[in-house]
C-alpha cells in the first residue's frame, strides 16, 4: 500500500502563490540557483509542486518585480540576482557582550504604547518590583523594521534617566547608570509571526521569527526589567563557541 504523500503546502492565510514564491527565493538565497541559472521549465515547477499552472506562473510573477528573476521568450526564467542579506544582529550570551552589540546598533524607535503594566512572571524568575513602567515600541535600522519589543522597567530606575530609556535600547542605558544586576538570563523559542507582529515588521503572516525574554534582577531577587523581543528571523544570528 501506498503511503500517502503530505501536501508541500499546509494550511496558512497565506495565498498559495506568495508560500511558493518564499521557497523559490530561499532557493535562490542559498544558491541551489546562482545568478544566471536557468529555472526548471514552468510543467516542472507545476509537477514538484503539485499547484495549478497560474500559481505558478504568479509567483514567478513576484519574483520577477522583486528584481529576482528573469522570464526570457522562448528561453525559459533565469536568475538574475539574490536577495539582498540584512546585516544581521549578533545576539550575544553576557551582558556586558549584548550591550556592547546595542552601543553600536542606533536603531530608529517607533513608540506603540507607553503606560505604567505588570511582567507576567513564572514563580522562579523573580519577585516583582512594586511598579513598572511600560513601553512597547518597534525597532528599525535602514529603514526596516526588525523587532518588536515590550518593556517593563522598575520604575525606580525608569525615572532615573526616563529620557534615555524612552529613546536608546534599555541594557546599555542599565550598565551606564550602574544598576546593580547581580542575575541576567535570556531565553530563546522559534516561532512565526502573528497578524500584528507580521503588521509591524512588513512581512508575511507565520514568517520565522525568534522570541527572546530577557529578564534582569536586582541584589534581593527583585525583576529590575523585562524585555519581550520579537525579531524578524532574517535579522537575528546566533553564534556560541562550542568546548571540545
Amino acid at each position: 500500500m501506498t503511503a500517502a504523500v503530505k501536501p508541500m503546502f499546509g494550511r496558512s492565510p497565506l495565498p498559495r502563490y506568495a508560500q511558493l514564491a518564499d521557497l523559490l527565493r530561499a532557493r535562490i538565497e542559498r544558491g541551489v540557483w546562482g545568478p544566471g541559472t536557468r529555472l526548471p521549465s514552468l510543467e516542472q515547477l507545476i509537477e514538484e509542486f503539485a499547484l495549478a499552472r497560474v500559481t505558478v506562473r504568479q509567483a514567478i510573477d513576484l519574483l520577477h518585480r522583486e528584481g529576482l528573476v528573469s522570464p526570457q521568450q522562448g528561453r525559459g526564467t533565469f536568475v538574475t540576482a539574490r536577495p539582498p542579506r540584512p546585516r544581521a544582529l549578533n545576539m550575544q550570551t553576557t551582558l556586558r557582550e549584548l550591550a556592547q552589540v546595542y552601543r553600536h546598533d542606533k536603531p530608529k524607535l517607533t513608540l506603540l504604547e507607553e503606560s505604567e503594566a505588570m511582567p507576567v512572571l513564572a514563580a522562579d524568575e523573580g519577585k516583582p518590583a512594586p511598579r513598572y513602567h511600560f513601553a512597547r515600541r518597534v525597532h528599525s535600522r535602514d529603514a526596516v523594521a526588525y523587532c518588536v519589543i515590550s518593556i517593563y522597567l522598575d520604575e525606580r530606575i525608569f525615572k532615573l534617566a526616563p529620557r534615555r530609556f524612552r529613546r536608546e535600547t534599555v541594557v546599555p542605558v542599565l550598565l551606564d547608570l550602574e544598576v546593580e544586576i547581580t542575575h541576567a538570563h535570556q531565553t530563546v523559542t522559534i516561532s512565526s509571526a502573528d497578524t500584528e507582529v507580521a503588521a509591524h515588521l512588513d512581512v508575511p503572516v507565520n514568517s520565522p521569527v525568534a522570541l527572546v525574554r530577557r529578564i534582569c534582577l536586582g541584589p534581593d531577587g527583585t525583576v529590575l526589567y523585562v524585555g519581550e523581543v520579537t525579531y524578524r528571523g532574517d535579522y537575528v544570528r546566533f553564534e556560541m563557541d562550542l568546548k571540545p
